[in-house]
């Protein structure tokens, strides 16, 4: 659930959900399409880490920590 919680963050700001889009290679109906691929929501947490100041941001917004967005990454791809 912190994945999914974590893309819909990415995908409210339209130039965020760009730069995902375009670092991905995923386009609108692929990424809808894999909703529930634990891939494509590690993806999102992986565009988060990436970027320290939208993972503080995601972080506040979830309300939770930058560490427990990595640790659900981790866990999606173990």
């Amino acid at each position: 659930m912190l994945a999914l919680a974590a893309l819909g963050w990415v995908l409210e700001s339209e130039e965020r959900a760009a730069r995902y889009l375009e670092l991905t290679g995923l386009d609108p109906d692929s990424l809808r399409a894999g909703l529930g691929d634990p891939m494509i929501l590690a993806s999102a947490l992986e565009f988060l880490a990436n970027d320290e100041p939208d993972l503080i941001r995601a972080a506040e917004a979830l309300a939770v920590t930058p560490e427990e967005l990595v640790a659900a990454k981790d866990l999606l791809l173990a």
